[in-house]
């Protein structure tokens, strides 16, 4: 399969600006709103988790979150990515306007219907979003026959298709284990991030680097893909050879991670980020395929890839693509690398505490929900008027 063609910041023709600038292209009120997710969602789940509020929906506790987090918090992001790069890989208009408002009120409505809200309510809102998006970013490529990031359509209809099985076995619908869903969704993103990532990361280093050698060879990019794909389908399928596909998959990711020169960026947090960020997918493989073997708990390893890597790459583009798109520059400050540096924190506390220092379970987890949420409040804090206002050049979008 040939990479996804990416956009490249400050290619985008040229067009008159128009409409209100929140709703304009579809990453403004997405980032907003998945920031803004990220930073309540947190302490809500400390009170779920301590008993202090229980969803009106009915949800135990750990499915809310995990769901939340998962089909709340990242596919906003999602959402606000692929149609924010549709505009430049397809050059018709994304939805923006009335139509993008629609789109950013359903989200709004399934979050709050999740916690205030009875289930079939919850139910009803939530699985309506992702089939639309996956529909209209769907057509908006096949009008062009932009073939090769199909692909993406079909992460979101993936990501939609998962979204229902949760519903239908958390109500009882159908006997599908919601929990197992919830895994399912996360290794979609999993694979997602390794596309993604693969064609991003040595790019942008590249750039900046005159001379930089770190392409990897098209062989070991296919091996890693099909390997990745097969690890985390036998994990998910339960099956023996689960365990040495994932130490298998975690070798190959570090591979491709060292073929990167991660080291050459060490001064540039809008790039050490990322490699931050992607160097817990194979801690995470390695996390999983332990966990599996020994017969103990997956969940550091599942926090490895949801908060570590899947948080860590979000806040990394979520600060790069939001200044390309609003016309400043490719630079982090010191707002961004604190919110670089918390979200790490953050997965390091998490994944490492349950694991090094049982005992201090509870305290880790409310300092590490503490550095999460205290990120994208970072995000909100520096981003939220440049979202909310028109481009300092003068384009569209």
């Amino acid at each position: 399969m040939k990479p996804l063609e990416l956009p490249i910041l400050g290619q985008t023709p040229r067009q008159p600006p128009t409409g209100w600038p929140p709703l304009r292209l579809a990453f403004r009120p997405f980032y907003l709103l998945a920031a803004l997710a990220a930073a309540v969602l947190m302490p809500l789940w400390w009170a779920v988790f301590t008993g202090r509020l229980v969803p009106a929906s009915g949800l135990p506790g750990v499915l809310w979150h995990g769901h939340e987090m998962l089909f709340g918090f990242v596919a906003a992001v999602v959402i606000g990515f692929v149609f924010t790069a549709g505009k430049t890989w397809t050059g018709l208009q994304t939805p923006r306007g009335g139509q993008l408002a629609f789109l950013a009120l359903l989200w709004l409505s399934a979050r709050v219907a999740a916690l205030l809200a009875p289930y079939s309510v919850f139910f009803l809102l939530d699985v309506s979003l992702l089939p639309l998006c996956a529909a209209l970013f769907a057509d908006l490529l096949l009008r062009v026959r932009n073939l090769r990031n199909l692909p993406v359509a079909g992460v979101l209809g993936l990501l939609a298709v998962v979204n229902l099985a949760f519903h239908l076995g958390a109500s009882g619908t159908l006997p599908i284990d919601p929990a197992w869903a919830l895994r399912a969704g996360l290794a979609v993103l999993v694979l997602l991030e390794t596309l993604i990532a693969g064609r991003v990361v040595p790019f942008f280093t590249r750039n900046v680097t005159p001379g930089l050698q770190n392409t990897v060879p098209a062989w070991r990019e296919k091996l890693l893909g099909v390997v990745t794909a097969l690890a985390l389908a036998a994990w998910l399928a339960e099956l023996r050879l689960a365990v040495p596909l994932l130490a298998a998959a975690a070798l190959l990711h570090a591979w491709r991670l060292h073929s990167w020169r991660p080291g050459v960026t060490l001064t540039r947090p809008i790039l050490w980020s990322l490699h931050l960020a992607y160097a817990w997918l194979p801690a995470g493989f390695a996390l999983l395929a332990l966990a599996l073997a020994r017969g103990e708990s997956v969940s550091p390893a599942l926090h490895a890839f949801g908060v570590g890597a899947t948080a860590g790459l979000i806040v990394a583009m979520m600060t790069r693509t939001a200044r390309g798109h609003t016309g400043r520059p490719l630079q982090a400050g010191r707002a961004e690398t604190a919110a670089y540096a918390l979200v790490a924190l953050a997965a390091l506390l998490r994944v490492g505490a349950p694991l090094l220092l049982p005992a201090a379970y509870g305290p880790a987890l409310l300092v590490a929900g503490t550095c999460f949420a205290a990120a994208f409040c970072i995000y909100l804090l520096r981003y939220a008027g440049w979202l909310m206002s028109p481009r300092v050049d003068g384009q569209d979008g």
